[in-house]
């Protein structure tokens, strides 16, 4: 969960910071007399929209380890640091990846991995998983968190998220252009875009922005099945993720969750922002799976 959240309110606020920049330095030749030019419009929208999403994963490792208090493990201090290190090493080349960083971070139970790289990444685990977790468990969470890195679900979610931040630009300056329009009816002005405009744009870059954080949840929802699958391939066997993610569900490994959920939200609301499935679902669906499908 924390590598979509960040991803997704960092990406967030670059957008609006770009875009109320963009405005103060004037970079609205969209703007004509005769009003928008809809193809400068997408252009202009395409590089913020693009150009927030890169910028956003760029700094996605530090921001996380920034957010997060990670610890890097430059060396291992004690002999449960050296088998995470060693484990993450096996993990990543069994997965045809680059040595990640690692990383522990003090809190509940959670892992993830985050980077503009599959070869320059960083995985991090909480101190409170290593605590409630039998090795193999915490193994098949590195191995889930390993799978991500390898599919490239950054980089992938990076182009949805630029996609969607193009549509957001685009329609809050077309909002925010008629909305201007009307506050400023029956003036014979044409010194540029009013006040109107400037907050309307403002406002509708973060309201649809959340809209289209739901889009990204819904897809960061999908890959979570893949990278569980992932990281039963990389074990040979599908059991300790199913164990692993029995415990994170509050369960005893093996037993099925009844109607725990991934996420502590609950609620229509809080299900359409979640960006990770049910845990009933995802061990289900490695239950159900073929041999040949982990």
């Amino acid at each position: 969960m924390k590598r979509i959240l960040l991803f997704v309110m960092t990406n967030l606020a670059v957008v609006v910071v770009l875009g109320i920049v963009a405005s103060l330095l004037g970079v609205n030749r969209y703007l004509t007399p005769q009003g928008l030019n809809l193809g400068m419009l997408l252009g202009f929208a395409a590089v913020i929209g693009f150009g927030g999403a890169i910028i956003s994963l760029l700094i996605s490792k530090p921001v996380a380890k920034w957010s997060s208090g990670v610890r890097v493990i430059n060396e291992p201090a004690n002999a449960d640091e050296a088998w995470i290190v060693e484990t993450v090493r096996k993990l990543a080349t069994t997965a045809g990846i680059g040595m990640p960083e690692v990383g522990i971070f003090e809190g509940a139970p959670n892992a993830f991995a985050t980077g503009a790289f599959k070869n320059s990444s960083l995985v991090a685990v909480s101190t409170g998983l290593l605590q409630g977790m039998t090795r193999e468990e915490i193994e098949a969470v590195l191995g889930h968190e390993i799978a991500h890195v390898a599919n490239g679900d950054m980089v992938t979610m990076t182009l949805i998220q630029g996609v969607m931040n193009t549509f957001v630009v685009f329609l809050s300056r077309v909002i925010g252009y008629a909305v201007d329009s009307f506050l400023r009816r029956g003036s014979s002005s044409n010194s540029g875009p009013g006040i109107g405009y400037y907050v309307s744009t403002i406002v509708l870059d973060i309201v649809l922005g959340f809209a289209a954080a739901i889009v990204v949840a819904w897809f960061s929802r999908h890959r979570e099945f893949r990278a569980d699958a992932g990281a039963a391939r990389l074990m040979g066997k599908k059991q300790p993720m199913i164990n692993a993610l029995a415990r994170l569900g509050g369960m005893v490994p093996g037993q099925l969750p009844k109607a725990v959920e991934a996420m502590g939200i609950t609620g229509s609301m809080g299900k359409l922002f979640a960006t990770h499935p049910p845990i009933e679902e995802r061990i289900a669906a490695l239950q159900n799976a073929q041999p040949g499908q982990v």
